[in-house]
């Protein structure tokens, strides 16, 4: 919006301006027209050309201003108008395994993993426990099983990939697996250290091979890193910010002690692997296995 603004200082007149606008009022001073100029404000030449417009000066003086962009449309692109921070203090001291870009989308596929009764319970004495030994874990905010690496997505990809990974899941079948026994892991950039639940070969191992096979080959289609070649299929529990492997390492049967002693004998952590997810940026696709 244009506002005004006045360049005098006072409400009134001054004598000196009075004076002035009374000589600019007299017929004396009134300007005098141009010599090619005629009484409609158009300007003609001496030599016969036709006479030109008078450009208002309104026109001249109009701000050109850029509209904004409308709300609804700046939330239908959260990416690109709101991109994720690198301020690890931001992220509980966290470090991206690479760093984020306009149009990136990290990637994951996995089961999600639901607690059962007395889960809860028995993470926060595993915690305790390790606190105790001078490792301060962080609960996971949720759990579940990987059945690929993380990899990074070009947005237009998404939905191709997808479809992809929908088709090739077609006849897979839903399955149950367990898993008992603790372990302890560490990223690759050996930023992050992980308390996790391994599942046990024989225990619903072959099926996530089989699993494995199937995401892989999506994978490979897109030109991504599949899965390890010799994978250690578990749930994570809790983490912790930096390499804690070897410390960890030195009080891990404590840990297990509570797993294996559990009130009503040794937890097992039961996943039901009715579908698989995946996650891309913000967005997640849920693919049904068949009964």
């Amino acid at each position: 919006m244009l506002v005004g603004y006045s360049s005098s200082s006072g409400g009134g007149s001054s004598p000196e301006d009075e004076d002035s606008e009374a000589a600019a009022a007299t017929p004396q001073s009134r300007p005098r027209k141009r010599r090619d100029e005629d009484d409609d404000g158009t300007v003609g030449g001496t030599d016969g050309l036709p006479a030109k417009k008078k450009k208002p000066k309104t026109e001249e003086q109009l701000p050109k201003t850029r509209l904004p962009v409308p709300g609804c449309l700046l939330s239908m692109f959260p990416d690109e108008v709101d991109p994720e921070t690198e301020d690890n203090s931001l992220h509980d001291g966290r470090v991206r395994s690479f760093k984020h870009e306009r149009g990136n989308w990290a990637t994951y596929v996995y089961l999600q993993y639901h607690p059962e009764e007395g889960f809860g319970d028995l993470l926060e004495k595993l915690l305790s426990a390790a606190g105790a030994r001078g490792v301060v874990l962080t609960r996971q905010e949720e759990f579940h099983l990987s059945l690929s690496q993380t990899v990074v997505l070009r947005h237009h990809w998404i939905q191709p990939f997808t479809r992809s990974l929908r088709a090739t899941l077609t006849h897979c079948k839903r399955f149950v697996c367990s898993a008992g026994r603790l372990k302890v892991y560490c990223n690759a950039e050996r930023t992050r250290t992980f308390l996790g639940m391994e599942v046990s070969t024989g225990h619903g191992h072959a099926q996530l091979l089989d699993l494995i096979r199937v995401v892989d080959r999506t994978m490979a289609e897109f030109r991504l890193d599949t899965f390890y070649e010799d994978p250690s299929f578990h749930v994570s529990l809790a983490w912790c910010v930096g390499d804690v492997m070897e410390p960890m390492k030195e009080f891990i049967q404590e840990l297990q002690s509570l797993i294996d002693d559990h009130e009503e004998g040794p937890f097992v952590l039961r996943l039901d692997c009715t579908e698989l997810r995946c996650r891309t940026g913000n967005k997640t696709f849920h693919f049904i296995l068949e009964p």
